[in-house]
């Protein structure tokens, strides 16, 4: 089964999709936040014959919700409502991970979600 990854931010979204066996999360896109948000990741979910999708659960080095936790929740509330089964995955720093692996450019998001995803999968293969 196939997951998409998201890495929500204020203004940008990184995505991400795992292989067929989900076993491999890889960098796909970086969307704008916008007014049609739900719509884009609806349909990149659809176009890739996703049903679940992983989010990362954004929190501050107290381990609290931080400032963007809100917005993506309401996210998670959109996405269900469409018919996805939205888990979250706890992750920290994955934007700067990302850019410690690969240097900044213009899929650094996608490549968070990536990080937040592969963290989903590795986490689940032993439960299957």
């Amino acid at each position: 089964m196939r997951f998409l990854g998201i890495d929500y931010g204020s203004k940008r979204v990184g995505i991400a999709v795992s292989d067929e066996a989900g076993q491999f999360a890889m960098p796909l896109i970086v969307l704008n936040t916008s007014q049609n948000l739900v719509k884009e990741i609806t349909d990149i979910a659809k176009e890739n014959k996703v049903k679940e999708i992983v989010m990362g659960e954004s929190k501050n080095y107290k381990g609290e919700a931080n400032a963007i936790l809100p917005a993506s929740m309401n996210l998670k509330k959109d996405l269900e409502s469409g018919g996805f089964i939205v888990h979250m995955e706890p992750e920290f720093m994955t934007s700067a991970n990302a850019e410690r692996f690969q240097g900044k450019n213009d899929m650094l998001d996608a490549s968070a979600a990536a990080l937040i995803l592969q963290s989903y999968l590795d986490s689940h293969k032993n439960k299957k």
